[in-house]
């Protein structure tokens, strides 16, 4: 049986850096296995994003496990509560729960100096408390990342803007707009109020730490309908990510969630626990999905030095453990890519064909000859226009699709 693997290091793809020499953070790490991995694999770029969609995690994830957002995307909200246990009944909506910075009308900071989940599990039972109704309920996440669920879809029909886009500016031209906006308006407004004393702020206040003194709603949507992966492909696969979106698509689509012991979603993650657990699952499986997010975390920061950093543990824990591993299998097929680029420079998503790295023990021709990086992709002139093509070779063979 042939072993596949997806290795995802989120937001990776940038463009030149000031602070690097006008290079990117690909350019400059030291990443020698996904170098010689490229060398001797084929490279090329891969449009992740359909047109006309946002470059979110959800979408262009989405698009990596083999599914078009087109058909099956419903929201991002959905895909995050669905990793938290939450069970949407039909007619209910999920809205992602940011808890955020705000001073004097700007938002500050997307996700309130990376609030511990300890201490945004009591921010969000005492909005639970306060806000909470047979209509609305608050549901702890992780750090800041949190759910609201609305049991009334009719009533709303908005569209919202994400908080990591706007980091820096006044929220008030970002307020949720269309049918119902102003429930979704008036309960950030109440949050503000509520949370601005909270022990917790106060504390936080005192430690020198941006506060969490307010919520932000967005990606709502109704629980997606995707076929299952193993129906569809005839795999059994798994997911490891620290985040509950990529853990919420995984259950989705059938997927074993692969729980990572000191996995954070952070500069801090346990790089080498996620390569053990990853060589470990394939023991088992078809087909293990790799996430990792401290990559996308240092493209919203704008701190260049962090996600260099990243790419280099990704690439000793992460690619060179499950490379060494797949080799001493008979057959075995990999893909390398991001989901979306986050530039430094722009601190959110951008939808640009990301480069991926194909390789397997099948390949069909071989090899670039050239390093892992966004130009050196593209000037390969391998070019894939379907965001889930590249999963759908990784099942039936470069030769075998197109």
């Amino acid at each position: 049986m042939i072993k596949r693997v997806v290795i995802v290091p989120d937001g990776v793809g940038d463009w030149p850096v000031k602070e690097l020499a006008n290079k990117t953070p690909l350019e400059v790490a030291s990443k020698p296995n996904l170098d010689d991995l490229s060398k001797h694999s084929i490279l090329g770029t891969l449009k992740t994003c359909p047109d006309g969609m946002y470059p979110g995690s959800d979408v262009c994830g989405l698009s990596l496990m083999g599914y078009d957002p087109k058909i099956g995307y419903t929201g991002r909200a959905p895909l995050e509560a669905a990793n938290m246990g939450i069970v949407l009944a039909p007619g209910e909506l999920a809205f992602r729960c940011n808890l955020v910075s705000e001073e004097k009308g700007v938002l500050t900071d997307y996700s309130a100096d990376h609030i511990s989940t300890e201490e945004a599990q009591a921010l969000i039972s005492e909005l639970e408390k306060r806000l909470g109704s047979n209509l609305i309920s608050f549901h702890t996440g992780k750090m800041y990342r949190h759910i609201m669920c609305y049991k009334r879809a009719g009533d709303l029909d908005v569209q919202t803007d994400q908080p990591h886009d706007f980091q820096g500016a006044p929220y008030e031209p970002h307020w949720p707009k269309g049918k119902g906006a102003e429930v979704l308006v008036g309960l950030t407004q109440k949050s503000r109020k509520l949370l601005a004393e909270h022990p917790i702020n106060l504390k936080r206040a005192k430690e020198g730490k941006k506060p969490a003194n307010m919520i932000w709603l967005w990606g709502g949507g109704q629980a997606p309908k995707l076929e299952n992966f193993e129906k569809k492909y005839g795999l059994r696969g798994g997911v490891i990510s620290a985040v509950d979106l990529l853990n919420g698509l995984g259950r989705y689509v059938g997927w074993e969630i692969i729980n990572v012991p000191g996995a954070t979603g952070y500069f801090d993650t346990d790089y080498a626990a996620k390569g053990r657990y990853a060589v470990e699952a394939l023991k088992r499986l078809d087909l293990v999905f790799v996430h990792i997010e401290a990559t996308d975390e240092a493209g919203h920061t704008g701190n260049v030095q962090e996600k260099v950093r990243a790419i280099e543990n990704i690439d000793r824990h992460i690619v060179g453990p499950i490379v060494e591993h797949l080799k001493k299998e008979r057959a075995w097929r990999l893909f390398v890519a991001p989901d979306h680029y986050t530039p430094i420079v722009k601190r959110t998503h951008v939808a640009e064909p990301v480069p991926f790295i194909f390789a397997g023990s099948d390949l069909p021709f071989c090899c670039s000859e050239r390093p892992y990086t966004e130009a050196d992709a593209k000037a390969t002139g391998i070019a894939l226009d379907r965001g889930y093509e590249l999963m759908l070779r990784l099942v039936k063979g470069w030769k075998h699709y197109g």
